[in-house]
């Protein structure tokens, strides 16, 4: 059993290292081999650890709340996404969860949240479960080894999948619960066995405390080129920001969380965790190399005679995932620290057909668009829907904001403008046709448009202004067909593209009256009526 520096003086801990059986920082080897013997996970052929969650395949933001107290009262948005919890209550179900715990083995992993020495926030994972600790630790920011002997955690999350609430004893709304205490610095997380929840509720940590250090939050990828320039892809599960931050031609900062402060772009994390729905070698070679040994994967399917993964089997659920450390990706910038980004990228899948494959936003649109961070669902797991779903998720993260939208949104801006970075909407999704009738958007002719912004080909060509969202699009880009750039052109019958843009406006314009935005903002919505 390794020794777990400073845990006799987390107050939290006390109990637990009298009785639980207690293992710190094991490496990634004997946290596999630990997860096979006990039954945890499987190995797949390639070598990845492959865990199965059960009932809970994606996370479980109406089980999410944050304890209502001095630290939180004034500054949390409370509504839907940011549920009260009193004190007491978290308090009461710590102690039962603790209780729990203590006849068992724990997995404890002392990680960084952030890249930048400055700005990282120490944490630490206490696990029940091996493979979940094997998850943190190739998500996070790991330490050196000499440091982990002085690793002060401030905050420390407990996951305890098989600890189930009892809602009207706890005040929980389901048997999970995603609780955070601001003022004990702990995560608390129980009847789950989903690990994303373990790495997004540090980033909704982090999106509390570094505002208040002058650092935007931003649940967004980026990478930069050759010429050294940052570029941030922003967009919601689905829309293509691992998938187009891991480029071969760039160096890859980031999948999913970053700083944004005074010196420039920092990762949150240390690894990456993709989407591998329909992964194959071929459309997405980095990502598909990096899940080996050391890998985590979430709810794959295995042959069960050859033990390779199908990616292309979604029968448990289509949100499969891969864990993996970000320097298993070909070319990734160590550590994950860039500078000012030049352009910035809104990813939306618009399974509805009406956005521009690309559009050059103006400041005011970059703001109406940040702020609304919209993408479509499809409908295909809901029994007799067949039409897609509008997304709306503030600064495309709303799930992990604990402070006001606008908070985000004129930090945000405010960098925009002192930088000179363009800001870009990018659909990933359809065209010609709404799901169903149009086609996706190919990755081949997204990359082609995304480096052309990028490297300032875009610069070069006429613009124009469409006149559904008014957004200025190109006339042309290289490698790109130019019939599809105007979205209404590539549709057979314009009448039906004009129908669908007019009610796609107005579900945005609906959605938008919840924000307090200036009126300039406002102006810089969607035209269609």
């Amino acid at each position: 059993m390794a020794s777990l520096a400073g845990v006799e003086s987390l107050e939290l801990l006390k109990g637990l290292t009298a009785e639980a059986r207690v293992h710190a920082n094991l490496p990634v080897s004997q946290l596999f081999e630990t997860a096979l013997v006990r039954g945890e996970a499987r190995l797949a052929a390639n070598g990845a650890l492959v865990a199965v969650t059960g009932a809970r395949t994606g996370r479980s933001p109406k089980d999410k709340f944050i304890v209502d107290d001095a630290a939180t009262h004034e500054l949390v948005h409370w509504g839907k996404v940011n549920k009260a919890m009193t004190p007491e209550r978290f308090g009461a179900l710590l102690e039962r969860v603790v209780e729990y715990l203590k006849p068992r083995d724990l997995f404890v992993e002392d990680l960084y949240c952030g890249a930048d020495p400055v700005y990282r926030l120490p944490i630490r994972v206490v696990a029940e479960q091996a493979w979940q600790a094997a998850f943190a630790h190739q998500l996070f920011v790991r330490p050196e080894a000499a440091a982990l002997a002085t690793h002060a955690p401030e905050f420390t999350v407990i996951a305890a999948p098989g600890f189930e609430a009892v809602p009207e004893r706890d005040g929980t709304a389901s048997t999970a619960f995603i609780l955070a205490d601001f003022t004990r610095r702990i995560i608390l997380i129980g009847g789950t066995r989903y690990a994303g929840e373990i790495k997004k509720s540090i980033f909704g940590v982090m999106n509390f405390i570094v505002p208040q250090r002058d650092v935007l939050p931003m649940h967004c990828s980026a990478n930069v080129g050759a010429d050294g320039v940052t570029a941030l892809f922003f967009g919601l599960s689905g829309t293509g920001k691992t998938t187009l931050s891991a480029d071969p031609a760039r160096r890859l900062i980031g999948d999913d969380e970053h700083g944004w402060s005074a010196k420039g772009i920092f990762n949150f994390e240390g690894g990456c965790y993709a989407k591998c729905v329909n992964l194959t070698e071929e459309k997405e070679p980095q990502i598909y190399r990096a899940i080996r040994f050391g890998s985590v994967l979430e709810n794959v399917i295995l042959n069960e005679t050859t033990r390779e993964p199908d990616f292309a089997d979604i029968s448990l659920t289509e949100n499969t995932r891969a864990a993996y450390p970000v320097d298993f990706i070909e070319n990734a910038l160590i550590p994950g620290i860039g500078g000012h980004p030049h352009n910035v990228m809104f990813l939306a899948a618009d399974a509805f057909g009406v956005l521009p494959p690309i559009a050059r936003l103006t400041p005011e649109q970059a703001m109406y668009h940040f702020l609304s961070g919209y993408t479509a669902k499809l409908a295909g797991t809901e029994t007799g829907v067949k039409d897609p779903m509008p997304e709306f998720s503030a600064c495309f993260g709303a799930p992990f904001l604990p402070l006001a939208p606008r908070t985000y949104a004129e930090m945000l801006g405010k960098r925009l403008k002192q930088h000179n970075a363009s800001c870009w909407l990018v659909n990933t999704g359809w065209s010609g046709g709404k799901y169903g009738v149009g086609k996706r958007m190919s990755l081949k002719i997204t990359r082609a448009l995304v480096n052309a912004a990028l490297d300032g080909r875009l610069d070069k060509v006429e613009f124009v202004t469409e006149a559904a969202f008014g957004l200025s699009i190109p006339v042309s880009c290289p490698e790109v067909p130019a019939e599809i750039l105007n979205p209404r052109n590539a549709w057979a019958d314009k009448a039906v593209y004009d129908r669908q843009a007019a009610d796609l406006a107005a579900r945005f314009e609906a959605n938008f009256e919840k924000f307090d935005a200036s009126e300039a903002i406002r102006a810089a919505g969607p035209k269609a009526k």
